[in-house]
């Protein structure tokens, strides 16, 4: 008779030089900017053979935008966009789980930027997991969602001579997150 194993749930800390934090949207109307931020931490616990048990935190560093132009980034530390002396961080924190499919999740969270918090849901697709050369074991992570940043208050805009306006409102998040298991501290 089989006897029923009990959940693994392990952590993982992000590999940042292994992971990608990444945002666009619609420029003019018509054309998508792209962004990343270059400073973040995260953590991951999950039992790879049961993607229900998913948690995740993270935390960015909001001066650390970086779209390839200086004004333009200098603009989104500005009151106008992230307010980054004033807010240094965004977070999100995992809520819960849904729609488990395979290797295709909803993790359901809080997400907090400047001194608003909503609820967002990220399409998540579990990669996969596996030892690295140098004996740790990594799981890697792919996804995404489009909030409105206007519900966070980051209202600028300017409106153009043809009509519609320079940003769009829709800003599509994108993760690429590898992480590593950190050691139990149980001997």
């Amino acid at each position: 008779m089989e006897t029923a194993t009990s959940t693994e749930i392990k952590t993982f800390a992000i590999d940042a030089s292994h992971s990608r934090v990444g945002f666009s949207v619609r420029h003019m109307g018509f054309a998508r900017v792209r962004g990343r931020f270059d400073q973040f931490e995260a953590s991951v616990a999950v039992d790879p053979s049961d993607l229900n048990t998913l948690t995740a935190e993270a935390t960015v560093a909001t001066a650390s935008v970086d779209t390839g132009e200086a004004k333009r980034d200098d603009h989104l530390r500005s009151g106008d966009f992230f307010m980054s002396e004033e807010f240094p961080k965004l977070t999100f924190k995992s809520t819960g789980v849904k729609n488990v499919n395979g290797d295709k999740l909803t993790l359901i969270g809080e997400l907090t930027i400047r001194d608003t918090t909503r609820e967002v849901e990220l399409d998540t697709t579990f990669l996969g997991k596996g030892i690295d050369p140098w004996g740790g074991t990594r799981v890697a992570f792919e996804a995404s969602t489009t909030i409105n940043r206007k519900d966070y208050g980051l209202n600028w805009n300017t409106l153009l001579e043809t009509g519609g306006v320079l940003v769009s409102e829709d800003v599509k998040i994108e993760l690429e997150i590898q992480a590593v298991e950190v050691a139990s501290d149980e001997a």
